[in-house]
């Protein structure tokens, strides 16, 4: 690994209690790439076969059912880490050792579970076998706002200790929904904010959420949004306001590509998240559904575009 700059030392400065090891590879992440040392991340996260199953996921583009295509379209696209759940990454553990940070996704939800309001996931994968894969981070999802909500913060709490204690480093992907949430709640920027916020408080690392949209879903947000004139009229201020709700971007906070959409969609999304001072993006089905080559053409100009040059 490369001599860490002074901008990943600063970041790295802000998580205070965190061993050498953690740090370590908190730094596994950050320097690795063609982002490496600026302090922005791009990262490829390939757990929708779990959530969405095989062919809504792959089918647009075959070869993507091979485990190994991620690994490869991770580490050519020079991207910063790569996030699976367990089997994805025992798939490609040996060929691929070394050549990029992994993330384990130690929880898992499906399409075919059918209770909405206590929307949950499955523990599907340990600590254990984050150490026995040598990976960078474990990766939790929690649905603030489910019924279901406390059982996972608590099972991440257990998680996040054990990894800590491991030297690992935490990503939590922090998604609203369940319980009285309408669909348009989930990306709201009261909810978002609030949602990273959580997370922070749960002791992640680094933090997943959704770009959030001018929504205001809780009456009471809304009237201190309003009250405090809290600017949230562009996807940059909305974006701004999610990392102050991050300690004050004191945690790394990076937003999620969502469903497939178009390149240019794509790109003015990644412009948002650089201009409102986000870490960077977690981006799934807009790369993987697209063909290889189209895919890395557009992960270069995302690289290009948090590197300013574009």
């Amino acid at each position: 690994m490369a001599t860490i700059t002074k901008t990943v030392r600063k970041i790295l400065d802000a998580y205070e209690s965190d061993t050498p090891k953690t740090k370590a590879n908190l730094a596994r992440i950050l320097m690795h790439g063609k982002l490496g040392g600026t302090g922005k991340l791009v990262i490829l996260p390939v757990d929708q076969g779990f959530e969405h199953g095989p062919a809504r996921s792959f089918a647009p583009n075959p070869p993507a059912y091979d485990p190994h295509y991620h690994f490869r379209l991770a580490i050519d696209a020079g991207l910063s880490a790569y996030a699976a759940p367990l089997g994805m990454l025992e798939a490609g553990a040996r060929t691929f050792a070394g050549k990029i940070p992994t993330i384990l996704k130690c929880n898992s939800a499906n399409s075919l579970s059918r209770a909405k309001e206590a929307a949950d996931q499955a523990v599907t994968a340990s600590v254990k076998d984050a150490i026995r894969l040598k990976c960078a981070a474990v990766g939790f999802t929690i649905y603030p706002g489910s019924d279901k909500a406390y059982d996972q913060m608590e099972e991440l709490a257990e998680i996040g200790r054990e990894a800590k204690a491991a030297g690992l480093a935490v990503v939590v992907w922090s998604y609203p929904r369940g319980g009285n949430l309408s669909k348009e709640g989930e990306t709201a920027i009261d909810i978002c904010g609030y949602a990273a916020h959580m997370a922070a408080l749960l002791g992640a690392h680094i933090i997943k959420v959704k770009p959030p949209t001018a929504h205001l879903e809780l009456e009471a947000a809304k009237k201190v949004y309003e009250a405090q004139k809290i600017d949230i009229a562009t996807p940059a201020a909305r974006i701004r306001h999610v990392v102050q709700c991050c300690f004050d971007g004191r945690r790394i906070v990076v937003f999620s590509g969502g469903e497939a959409k178009d390149i240019d969609g794509v790109y003015t999304e990644v412009r948002a998240v650089r201009d409102g001072g986000g870490n960077g993006s977690i981006i799934g089905r807009n790369t993987f559904q697209r063909p290889r080559e189209e895919a890395l053409k557009m992960l270069a100009q995302i690289i290009r575009i948090y590197r300013g040059e574009a």
